[in-house]
């Protein structure tokens, strides 16, 4: 496994009801334009809090295209993402954690977004992303469903 740790960037709620969690963080009192996300279809909102870390609200439309856990059981409802600094290490950390007994929700995959990504489960069943630094040229849209372990 690469030497350098990986860093908690990103907090990942799956939404019941993707209006009520925009009016809630409103409310609690996080900038949100009105504009954020189409009432339709897939939809997403990224909050960053100039820390590093990111707060990210998805729908079940969305995360059943980036987790396949998604779209066999469900998953759990937050994800807690961390970067890791290169492509291979999501590939290398995902095949130790595995090995060493834990759940894959996701198998590694260039996602649409240009990252390398991969899903583990903790041992409460929690989501566990682990994700590669974007390339902007591995982007592509619309998103299709990731490939399922």
């Amino acid at each position: 496994m690469a030497a350098a740790r990986p860093v908690l960037s990103q907090l990942n709620v799956v939404t019941r009801d993707f209006d009520a969690s925009l009016a809630f963080y409103r409310a609690l009192g996080l900038e949100i334009p009105e504009s954020a996300s189409p009432p339709d279809g897939i939809r997403h909102l990224e909050v960053a809090f100039g820390v590093g870390v990111t707060l990210e609200l998805d729908n079940h439309q969305l995360a059943q295209t980036y987790n396949s856990g998604w779209r066999r059981s469900g998953g759990s409802r937050v994800l807690l993402g961390f970067a890791v600094p290169t492509r291979d290490d999501v590939d290398q950390r995902y095949a130790a954690l595995i090995a060493a007994g834990y759940e894959g929700r996701q198998v590694p995959y260039d996602a649409f977004w240009g990252a390398r990504y991969a899903i583990v489960a903790d041992p409460d069943g929690n989501d566990v992303g682990l994700m590669s630094p974007i390339d902007q040229s591995r982007r592509s849209w619309p998103p299709c469903d990731s490939p399922v372990k």
